[in-house]
């Protein structure tokens, strides 16, 4: 996405920064505080999101990450000093159909658990099916998730509801030397923590390139996302 910004989160879409897309969608399904980790170029983001709260009226706390180079764990695990209670996290360049999110957070998720939203429908995904993370689940649990995965029947759509339990598990996967949000549910996996939620084919698209962008913009013109 170089070729398109220096900073993806900020990276347009249909005129509208990216971030600013994936924390509308958060607030129409009833989201109304806001955790935001930021690392590569985070001065640029936070500048930007400052602007936008106070255009917005909303409450948002920067919590930023100087380890960017690592993997997404590190991130979230960022927030555990603000989070003790349960939570939506949502990757920045993920947009999803606010249905989606709604459901997800009406959804009767047991304590102690971390729900992922999955969509089932991998034989025509709008995504590419070679970049997104494959989940193996059956009766309502996570039994494996990663990229490589050959074994799938599911997609990681990228939104999760959660307990402080992640931050445990982020913690045990790092420290069997996996930084990545996959590895803390692989984790939570192992303890059958790790639960999912069915999409039921709503749209959701990880915007990662070019191509994927311009898919967006088509499916937001459309009105179908």
């Amino acid at each position: 996405m170089r070729e398109i910004g220096p900073a993806k989160p900020l990276v347009r879409v249909g005129g509208v920064p990216l971030l600013e897309h994936v924390i509308a969608r958060a607030r129409t399904a009833g989201v109304d505080r806001f955790f935001v980790v930021t690392g590569y170029r985070g001065e640029d983001v936070r500048r930007h999101l400052d602007r936008y709260c106070a255009q917005e009226s909303l409450e948002l706390v920067h919590i930023v990450n100087d380890s960017w180079q690592r993997a997404n764990g590190v991130s979230v695990l960022k927030a555990q000093p603000h989070l003790d209670g349960p939570f939506l996290l949502s990757m920045c360049d993920h947009l999803v159909d606010p249905h989606i999110l709604r459901a997800l957070l009406s959804s009767s998720a047991p304590p102690d658990t971390v729900t992922l939203a999955v969509d089932f429908n991998v034989a025509s995904t709008i995504n590419d099916l070679e970049d997104v993370t494959r989940v193996k689940c059956s009766n309502g649990a996570i039994e494996r998730i990663g990229k490589g995965l050959a074994d799938f029947n599911a997609l990681d759509t990228g939104v999760f509801l959660c307990h402080p339990i992640l931050f445990k598990a982020l913690e045990a996967s790092q420290a069997e030397g996996d930084d990545s949000i996959s590895g803390a549910m692989n984790v939570l996996a192992r303890w059958e923590k790790a639960r999912v939620f069915d999409v039921q084919g709503r749209l959701w698209i990880d915007v990662d390139d070019p191509p994927s962008l311009r898919k967006a913009e088509e499916l937001l013109a459309a009105g179908r996302l």
